[in-house]
């Protein structure tokens, strides 16, 4: 079944996945009390700093509206990027505190996570949400190899025992109606929340609250001329899973990491929390042997370090 999926959408629903629903509810609750309860000034102090910039890595923390951009389009949301910590390097020892954005400037993706302040019980509920679906990825990743009945189907597992996850907590307000600021630029008038992209790592885990109709994934019947929409609306303690372009490449193709795009129309304010359950940093990702030969023995993609990869994507992100 996962194989089917991921060869004709790249999506799918994951139930019975053994984390509890109140859990589930609960993350998203209190995501949506921090975005909508939470001063400006609190926002402020942990709000993403450029490369460089004193106390900022260009990566990790808040993003007001218009900051993010996909393919050079400003989104029309705001969000909070959490990542795994360092293990090796003593700046970011403090990774998993409450660090506040004061500090020596740090290399790209390199500083420590800025964690939102409120509500208080916030942030001790992510650490332990975080433990949860990294476990869930283990074994849907584990699934993968022996849905592709690979030599080694433990293969994608040792490639993820140190996966450099990534964690996004994501607010969007309604496009409809919304007020037009003249300080950012004419693309926020276009209409999209989160603009069309394929996600750049291994396996992304989304849960959303319950708002239907915004995330939109392209039919692979679809043309560039003439794309065909799928809503993908979310179903009660139910991840929608899509598979990102490490794990198209290591199919070769055989799997397709698929466009998808957010279109929040509704009137209410929705959040979502994606959990990207990527290689590890120093991961190399290349077409496997068994792959390349379903796929008529060419190589598509030449081999990749994921953690040169995902700088490369983040620096498009903001930049």
């Amino acid at each position: 079944a996962i194989s089917s999926a991921c060869r004709t959408h790249g999506f799918f629903y994951l139930t019975s996945h053994g984390i509890p629903a109140p859990t589930l509810e609960t993350v998203l609750s209190l995501t949506r009390r921090f975005f909508l309860e939470s001063s400006d000034a609190d926002k402020d102090a942990m709000r993403r700093k450029g490369e460089g910039e004193e106390g900022g890595d260009g990566a990790r923390g808040y993003q007001r509206v218009g900051e993010n951009v996909t393919q050079g389009r400003r989104d029309w949301h705001e969000a909070v990027d959490l990542y795994r910590g360092w293990d090796d390097d003593v700046s970011a020892e403090n990774s998993n505190s409450n660090t506040k954005s004061e500090g020596r400037p740090y290399e790209l993706l390199k500083g420590p996570n800025l964690w939102p302040q409120h509500p208080p019980e916030l942030k001790q509920v992510l650490e332990k949400y975080i433990e949860q679906v990294k476990e869930v990825g283990t074994k849907v990743v584990r699934a993968m190899g022996y849905a592709l009945e690979l030599e080694d189907p433990e293969f994608f597992v040792k490639k993820t025992r140190e996966s450099f996850w990534v964690f996004r907590l994501i607010g969007y307000p309604p496009l409809k109606g919304r007020a037009t600021s003249k300080t950012l630029d004419d693309d926020l008038d276009n209409g999209i929340s989160c603009g069309a992209h394929t996600d750049y790592g291994c396996l992304t885990l989304l849960l959303s609250d319950p708002t239907p109709s915004a995330l939109y994934v392209q039919s692979h019947s679809s043309t560039s001329q003439t794309p065909t929409w799928i809503p993908a609306d979310p179903l009660p303690a139910t991840f929608v899973v899509n598979i990102g372009d490490m794990m198209e490449r290591w199919t070769n193709g055989l799997w397709k990491s698929t466009v998808h795009r957010v279109v929040h129309r509704q009137q209410n304010y929705r959040v979502s929390v994606p959990f990207f359950f990527e290689p590890d940093f120093e991961a190399w990702v290349e077409p496997l042997p068994e792959c390349v030969e379903r796929t008529g023995g060419e190589r598509r993609w030449e081999g990749v370090r994921y953690g040169e990869h995902l700088v490369g994507k983040i620096r498009g992100n903001f930049y």
